[in-house]
């Protein structure tokens, strides 16, 4: 199944100056944005007060998100608890008691339904929320570390660098993204990050593999034209991969309601703006950062290698 012409011939290389221009406007409009609005960080982070209800008939999600939002509780964060019967209703820190913010709540709520009866009301510091926000950034870190490792040892040092660039814009240009258009920054948002992660890695090591491969096979052609003859190869995978992906988190956007929203729409971001950087940075950065043919040959390959070009005339 080719949905890329496989004896395509695109110069994906040679338009890598334009590629590099647009991530790096990409970058500082990210940039811009994180240091002048910073992230919208949701309570998983700033801490707040979590009140549990009991609806003995079901509760309908919808419609208490509605009715808070009706109420004023604009900022509060509303999912079920286990069943239909549970609802757990997340809200801010704000100056006032948290049992009187209960007390709020559960009048708004039944004004809607009578029999909503409160369960539990709990204060969550923002303590917990700085711990889980320095837990998630070590946890990137580590993954970078990792990949970083990983491809060096798998593949050649340049090309590790060329893919770490790649994944750091990735992230970097997705998070600005979320910081411009106000997406609240929780846990889930988070999780996406990390998937983020693994997945534009994976796209840029099936190209790399190909580049290795050809640079065995094909004897003839500069490192330019090998390279860019393996991002050509591997396009109707990565059509196919990214497309088939895409369409799943776009299915959680638009039938996952808002629990899922931010970290659907973060996939949304992460799955365009990987593809992009899969075919056109990073490959290009290890070509740019003086990846050779050399680096990548066998040992026996390299000797005869040398061996025609002392005997060349």
């Amino acid at each position: 199944m080719n949905l890329f012409p496989p004896d395509a011939r695109f110069d994906f290389f040679g338009k890598r100056y334009f590629a590099y221009a647009l991530s790096a406007i990409l970058l500082l409009v990210a940039a811009g944005s994180l240091l002048t609005k910073g992230l919208n960080l949701g309570l998983d982070f700033t801490g707040g007060v979590v009140v549990e209800l009991g609806y003995p008939g079901g509760a309908d999600i919808e419609t208490v998100r509605d009715t808070l939002d009706a109420q004023g509780f604009d900022q509060a964060v509303a999912q079920l608890f286990g069943s239909s019967e549970s609802v757990l209703i997340r809200l801010p820190p704000s100056g006032e008691s948290q049992s009187r913010l209960a007390d709020q709540v559960l009048i708004a709520l039944q004004s809607e339904s009578d029999d909503v009866t409160m369960r539990r009301v709990e204060y969550v510091g923002p303590a917990v929320g700085d711990e889980l926000f320095n837990a998630g950034g070590l946890a990137l870190l580590v993954v970078l570390a990792g990949i970083l490792v990983y491809v060096g040892f798998r593949f050649q040092v340049r090309l590790a660098g060329g893919a770490i660039l790649a994944l750091a814009h990735d992230l970097v240009v997705v998070l600005g993204i979320v910081s411009l258009v106000g997406l609240r920054f929780d846990l889930t948002v988070l999780a996406a990050f990390l998937a983020l992660a693994g997945y534009s890695i994976n796209d840029t090591i099936v190209v790399f593999d190909r580049i290795r491969e050809n640079f065995q096979k094909m004897r003839k052609g500069t490192e330019k034209e090998v390279m860019n003859a393996s991002v050509n190869q591997t396009m109707s995978r990565t059509v196919i991969t990214s497309g088939t992906t895409f369409l799943t988190a776009l299915a959680l956007f638009v039938f996952g309601g808002e629990a899922l929203y931010g970290f659907s729409l973060t996939l949304l971001l992460g799955i365009a703006i990987g593809t992009f950087s899969s075919i056109y940075v990073a490959s290009a950065l290890s070509l740019d950062m003086g990846l050779k043919r050399q680096d990548l040959l066998k040992i026996d390959d390299k000797e005869r290698l040398k061996q025609a070009e002392d005997s060349a005339p």
